[in-house]
């Protein structure tokens, strides 16, 4: 337990890495969040990666005390600033990096007590509203009256947009209070959802690989007819924080497996295969973009140096050995709002069509909320998984993000309809 409370700086993270952000786009729309600029080729060989001290930070009169012994926290430092006043560290697992990021930690105390806790970043700004919960299962957002943006930033979008500092007002006691940037879903949570798709028995698990630490690289197969040779892939989690891309794809999938008359039909000619959680160590490790290779993985669909992209790229051409066509691919992820990263048709030709067709589908049954849509015409280089999965296996594909504040139920929703539309799209 430390009991000290000077932060302890962290040595310069003077680390080669790769710069995270979107893949290359163009814009098609003119209101709303417009996406990230072109990425620039990267490296993705390993680079250092500084694991967090687990542990509990104790208060000065040893009554209020932190804790990130879990799946999935971080807490790098902690400061009792007096008056129970707290401050705490959230660093990256190295640099440079992607702005995002990832707190979870969990608080109580001797006695209730108020305490006003103050999220400070290394290199960044405050990205995540705070969610709170008392079992580190269910979460809600903070109450708007308990959180403040210290220093806001400019604009609607990005991390300019996001304010430097956030602190909230707490009540802590003796039952455990969990603070996180988004829903912990940790391997574990992710597993245990698999197992209960799994109890069906058109649904089977595997092992496709393995991660730089060791974590499974688990698939979920979809297969209600053994002569079935049409697929579709969807995978999630390339970044530990995006979970309401993980939230999405997870109701997309459990429409696919659903009882419904569609959804027996399109199993009847089609299989789904699912890697939901592609980078496990990040996720358990709370790293804010990185695996443990210190690689953005959704920038290693080239050089593919990083086990847990060349597990996803071997379980491929196995299945295209065994005659499999992939004829849809869908990568979920989460940024500031809700936002489409197809390839362009001018690109494809008309075998990328359907992505379009399935985006305008979407957009008729879910106009309560514009999503924006900004397409590629790079083929080259292949290092965003979309582009991989059309270059090498000529299957149309798009990485499908969420937005970080989008209301849960529109998530499940969204992806409820998204499956819906693909469905009947790919059986017509």
């Amino acid at each position: 337990m430390k009991y000290f409370f000077s932060i302890g700086l962290v040595l310069p993270l003077l680390l080669l890495s790769c710069k995270s952000s979107a893949p290359s786009v163009e814009s098609k729309t003119t209101t709303g969040y417009q996406g990230q600029p072109k990425s620039p080729i990267v490296p993705t060989v390993d680079v250092p990666v500084q694991k967090q001290w687990k542990g509990i930070w104790a208060s000065k009169d040893s009554s209020i005390f932190f804790s990130n012994e879990f799946d999935g926290a971080r807490l790098n430092g902690l400061s009792d600033d007096g008056n129970y006043h707290f401050t705490a560290l959230v660093t990256a697992e190295n640099t440079p990096i992607n702005g995002s990021p990832w707190y979870a930690f969990k608080i109580w105390g001797k006695e209730p007590k108020d305490i006003t806790l103050k999220l400070a970043y290394q290199n960044s700004r405050s990205r995540y509203y705070p969610k709170i919960s008392k079992d580190g299962v269910n979460f809600r957002a903070l109450d708007s009256t308990k959180f403040q943006g210290v220093n806001p930033g400019e604009g609607k979008f990005g991390l300019k947009a996001a304010p430097e500092f956030a602190q909230m007002s707490l009540r802590v006691g003796a039952d455990t209070l969990w603070v996180s940037a988004q829903e912990l879903y940790p391997s574990k949570r992710v597993f245990s959802w698999m197992d209960s798709l799994a109890s069906k028995p058109f649904i089977k698990k595997s092992v496709i690989g393995h991660s730089k630490e060791g974590r499974p690289m688990r698939l979920l197969q979809i297969k209600a007819n053994p002569n079935n040779k049409k697929a579709i892939l969807v995978i999630s989690r390339q970044h530990p924080p995006e979970v309401t891309g993980f939230l999405a794809m997870k109701s997309f999938v459990e429409t696919l497996a659903s009882e419904s008359e569609e959804a027996k039909q399109f199993r009847a000619t089609h299989d789904v295969f699912v890697v939901p959680l592609m980078n496990p160590d990040g996720v358990d490790n709370g790293h804010w973009r990185h695996n443990m290779g210190g690689v953005d993985l959704n920038r290693d669909w080239q050089n593919f140096n990083q086990p847990e992209t060349q597990s996803v790229r071997n379980f491929l051409k196995s299945k295209e050995k065994d005659g499999y066509e992939f004829v849809f691919g869908a990568d979920f992820h989460s940024t500031w709002d809700d936002i489409y990263y197809p390839l362009d048709t001018l690109a494809t030709g008309p075998k990328g069509k359907i992505v379009f067709d399935w985006i305008a589908a979407i957009g008729e049954r879910l106009p309560q909320k514009k999503t924006n849509v900004k397409a590629s015409k790079d083929l080259d280089p292949t290092m965003v998984s979309r582009t991989y999965f059309f270059v090498a296996h000529g299957m149309p594909a798009i990485v499908f993000e969420l937005g970080d504040n989008t209301p849960r139920p529109f998530l499940n929703e969204k992806g409820k309809v998204a499956a819906q539309e693909l469905m009947r799209l790919l059986m017509n």
